[in-house]
């Protein structure tokens, strides 16, 4: 039987183009799931860190407050003041969320249904009229990412955003968004607005005010109430309905905000005139120990140490002496030119800076007189040159010194020098108290070329004068250059008994949170001992009891000063001093030209050193200057400089007579030269 075989036929299998399709659909989702996390995991690794949100501590305004603590300046690179959460009023919170992100409690940070309807939105206009931007997605944008526009930044902002609403509360959340934004006219978060816009506080806002800046992030310029009150008020009715849709407020509620008026008052800062060069100073030592970032964003406090009032009176009183100087040279053209002056008082226990006037119009020229400004000192460097000679032993205020002509070499051997007094006379033997009092040059230069410019140039460097001096007798008539500040320092040696004090500007400085980072510790310099120094000051108070500064006795209470007039009366000066205040006054012309004839220390910067004083009487103690143990005060012959011992008389009772009773006759009759009686000690006798 024969076996039929078959021939197996082969089939050809058809696919149809569905399955075809969806197979390649699929094969695209995997491709696109597989390069899109490559894309994820690449970002991932790129992406900032969200943990500094934690710790939010954005860059923030330093407040540079007085000695009362009132604001006299705000320095920043961001205009922000930081306030909690908790201090925002719960309708300024909602207006944010009914016009910027309504379903903000209950998305993860990317509201998806938000997405879906502004794509619609946006489909049906044919454009793009609607975002789906979150307020954490804002802090995002804000904060860690860069403002491109890019689908994968907005990739990346997705991501963060989820990263940040898994992190942060929404409270912390809405805290950094309401602190951050930026509202227009150089304000950065709530608080700023509300003092850039209102002049208040943030907890001081009405539901007005609230409705007006939650409409200005959208477009801060164009709907600046400041510029465009219109469209601000638009807007503000915008966010108001979206309040209400809400169910924030009623529509009465509403209807109400809409008829409060909006009164706008930027916050202003009311420094006392004259506060810039003293305020140039504090920025200038804050940038030398902070640096200038930190002191714009760190938020930092600074307590200086400015009296409001006294600074008012430095103002006004330095104001009043040049016009009184302008009033007495109406007729002269030569000197209608412009006229500066300087004024720094400290406060002798601190060295705390409490008033300054450096210069007339900081706006034209930041050049500070009182601390940059270098001037001859005149007679007022007399006191150095005193302090110096009490401190050697060589002189004590009774000694006896010839006022008289003298001639000493000069610069070169053809040349001698020859020194006069200011009324070109002279008064012949005369106690050391007596030369200071009526600020005798002859007797200065020979006290100084009897101790030595080396002596002169130690003591100086001691008294505070850091800068460097000339070198020759000119010296002692106060020829070489200091600053004004400088003497003041050299000056706060007398009443602190031997010490000078650092004069000093600031008075503390916290940080952000109010803890003290650094506080004012009085730095005093030993310059002479404490004997010195009270002979010092009672010198000093009779130039203002009897001599060239007693213009200043009109204080009423105990003080002591020294008046100075530089050549040609360029220069004017008064130091003086109470207890408790050291003031230093200079008067002079932007051209170095002469004040005019006998416009001297006494006549031109004392009156403005008194009337400056008498507005800081009501302010201090009134004390007498201490008087340092195992001193006590003697009578003296002024003529004759001998101490002047008690007797008793007839009944018991003490009288004081003479110990000698020789008269000094001050010219022989024929000679014309001083006679001196042979017990006399000299000072001379040294030079001679």
């Amino acid at each position: 039987m024969a076996k039929t075989r078959r021939k197996k036929i082969k089939r050809t299998l058809v696919w149809g183009y569905r399955p075809l399709l969806g197979i390649l659909l699929g094969s695209a989702l995997v491709v696109f799931l597989i390069i899109g996390s490559f894309i994820i995991g690449y970002m991932l690794l790129g992406l900032p860190e969200i943990s500094s949100l934690k710790s939010y501590s954005p860059p923030m305004v330093t407040e540079v407050l007085d000695s009362d603590h009132r604001p006299i300046a705000y320095w920043y690179k961001e205009k922000r003041w930081p306030v909690p959460f908790s201090r925002m009023p719960d309708k300024l919170v909602q207006a944010f969320l009914a016009a910027e992100d309504a379903r903000f409690y209950e998305h993860p940070g990317i509201d998806f249904m938000g997405v879906i309807r502004a794509v619609v939105k946006n489909m049906e206009a044919g454009g793009i009229v609607q975002g789906a931007s979150t307020i954490t997605q804002q802090v995002t944008r804000s904060l860690l990412l860069t403002p491109e526009k890019s689908w994968l930044r907005k990739v990346k902002e997705a991501i963060l955003a989820w990263q940040i609403d898994a992190a942060l509360t929404k409270d912390e959340i809405l805290n950094i968004y309401l602190n951050e934004i930026y509202f227009g006219q150089g304000a950065y978060g709530v608080e700023s607005a509300a003092r850039t816009y209102f002049a208040k506080h943030v907890d001081d806002l009405n539901l007005a005010e609230c409705a007006l800046f939650a409409g200005l992030p959208k477009a801060p310029s164009r709907y600046d109430p400041t510029k465009h009150m219109d469209l601000a008020k638009n807007r503000q009715e915008y966010v108001l309905r979206r309040m209400i849709e809400e169910g924030y407020i009623t529509e009465e509620d509403a209807e109400e905000a809409k008829k409060t008026a909006i009164r706008l008052k930027r916050e202003t800062l009311d420094p006392p005139p004259g506060t810039d060069y003293f305020l140039s100073e504090v920025r200038k030592e804050l940038e030398t120990r902070y640096g200038e970032k930190r002191l714009l964003t760190d938020g930092l406090t600074v307590v200086t140490t400015l009296k409001r009032d006294w600074q008012i009176k430095a103002n006004e009183s330095v104001l009043q002496g040049l016009d009184g100087w302008r009033n007495r040279h109406t007729e002269d053209a030569d000197l209608n030119q412009p006229i500066q002056a300087a004024l720094v008082a400290l406060k002798a226990e601190t060295g705390a800076v409490q008033a300054l006037w450096g210069g007339n119009d900081f706006s034209k020229s930041q050049f500070n007189l009182a601390t940059q400004g270098r001037m001859q000192p005149g007679s007022a460097f007399k006191a150095i040159i005193y302090s110096a000679a009490l401190s050697n032993g060589l002189i004590a205020p009774n000694t006896i010194v010839v006022d008289e002509p003298i001639s000493l070499p000069g610069a070169d051997s053809q040349n001698m020098w020859e020194p006069e007094n200011f009324d070109k006379t002279y008064m012949g033997p005369i106690t050391i108290r007596t030369a200071l009092t009526y600020s005798r040059n002859i007797i200065s230069v020979k006290i100084a070329r009897v101790i030595g410019l080396p002596s002169i140039h130690n003591m100086a460097m001691r008294m505070g004068i850091e800068t460097p001096l000339a070198n020759n007798l000119s010296l002692a008539l106060g020829s070489s250059e200091v600053t004004l500040i400088e003497m003041a320092r050299a000056f706060s040696t007398f009443p602190n008994l031997g010490k000078n004090i650092k004069p000093q500007f600031i008075q503390a400085v916290l940080n952000r949170k109010g803890e003290i980072i650094e506080q004012l510790e009085p730095v005093f310099k030993e310059a002479v001992d404490p004997l010195t120094a009270f002979q010092m000051v009672q010198l000093l108070m009779g130039v203002i009891q009897n001599g060239t500064g007693s213009s200043a006795r009109a204080l009423g209470f105990p003080a002591g000063g020294k008046t100075g007039t530089t050549d040609n009366y360029r220069d004017a000066w008064f130091i003086g001093f109470t207890p408790e205040i050291v003031t230093a006054v200079w008067v002079g012309r932007e051209d170095k030209k002469s004040l005019g004839e006998m416009e001297t220390g006494g006549r031109v910067a004392c009156p403005i050193w008194t009337s400056f004083m008498l507005g800081t009487k009501d302010e201090v103690t009134k004390r007498d200057f201490i008087i340092p143990q195992g001193i006590a005060l003697v009578p003296v012959d002024q003529q004759t400089g001998e101490i002047i011992i008690p007797k008793k008389d007839n009944e018991g009772s003490f009288v004081w007579e003479a110990m000698r009773e020789d008269l000094l006759p001050p010219l022989h009759p024929s000679s014309g030269k001083f006679r001196l009686p042979a017990w006399l000690k000299r000072l001379d006798d040294f030079l001679f």
